[in-house]
């Protein structure tokens, strides 16, 4: 068969009316509709995933990795002096921009998810923190140990690597699977094409035998159902498309509710991606519905 002839037959139009072969209304038509619409609101979502899980990942390795936090545990008699020892050793630290201590009402709002509103810290033996930020040449972690060691026994240098790794590679994993969640969407996708497909030629089995009678090509037959539910897929994955699209746009912001599935959604340029899932399905119908139709046409004598 020319592949050519057909690729023309797909994108040109139709005014000897060859895909009136195949029927423009039943099961067929319904399952291609709906199974591309389906499957498109799904890829919407997995896209979405995939995309807020990368943002989330690159967002806690560049941010935590830029920040480090001492924590005191001294006596009472001893907590301020300790402090002071501290907060002039991290001044005088190569590689370190700022070294701030967290006033009570930001150790309060820190502890407020655990203890509720109103925490009397004054109350609670909570340490004392100090927040470093480093430069951008960075500083050496163990030394300032070891220094804080011998100054400030009681002084603990915490660089968020022992919880923030965890982070980073579950949300990297999250993004791995929202990508393989698109691949298993594309491959079901195309299969429910190809099921579609080959019962539409299956039921015009007996047409087809008569078009051949008459002289018409292969290619002519072929074109005709490609056409059909290649255009079929595409209109049922806009559908799903625009309605996923319409539903993450309606997800609360971040800033609102501060929990991680509130960031699941598309920023900038992010929301051009979805444009992306009818040209996809797009393609998908039309290299399933050749494959099937090669197929059939090959075995319908």
């Amino acid at each position: 068969m020319d592949l050519a002839a057909l690729w023309r037959g797909l994108t040109r139009p139709d005014p000897a009316g060859t895909d009136r072969v195949v029927p423009p209304t039943g099961f067929t038509a319904q399952l291609t509709v709906f199974s591309a619409a389906a499957m498109a609101f799904l890829a919407v979502f997995a896209l979405a995933l995939a995309l807020a899980t990368g943002r989330m990942a690159e967002r806690w390795s560049s941010e935590l990795a830029q920040t480090v936090t001492v924590r005191i545990t001294a006596p009472p008699e001893q907590i301020d002096q300790q402090t002071a020892t501290v907060l002039a050793a991290l001044k005088t630290t190569p590689g370190i921009a700022q070294a701030r201590l967290l006033p009570d009402d930001e150790v309060e709002g820190l502890l407020e998810p655990w203890f509720g509103p109103d925490v009397p810290v004054e109350a609670l033996p909570v340490p004392r923190l100090i927040e470093v930020t480093r430069a951008a040449e960075g500083f050496d972690a163990e030394a300032l140990r070891l220094r804080l060691e011998g100054e400030a026994p009681d002084a603990v240098l915490d660089d968020h690597t022992r919880w923030r790794q965890p982070l980073v590679s579950a949300a990297n994993r999250l993004r791995v699977l929202g990508l393989f969640s698109l691949l298993l969407i594309a491959a079901a996708s195309g299969a429910m094409i190809t099921l579609a497909a080959k019962a539409a030629l299956a039921a015009n089995g007996q047409v087809i035998r008569v078009l051949r009678l008459i002289g018409a090509r292969d290619i002519t037959i072929a074109t005709a159902f490609v056409r059909r539910f290649t255009r079929r897929a595409a209109m049922g994955a806009a559908g799903g498309t625009a309605l996923a699209t319409a539903a993450v746009w309606a997800l609360p912001e971040m800033d609102q509710a501060g929990s991680f599935l509130t960031g699941l959604g598309f920023q900038g340029w992010g929301w051009l991606w979805p444009l992306l899932i009818p040209v996809a399905a797009a393609a998908i119908g039309f290299v399933a519905t050749r494959a099937a139709a090669l197929k059939m046409l090959r075995e319908v004598r």
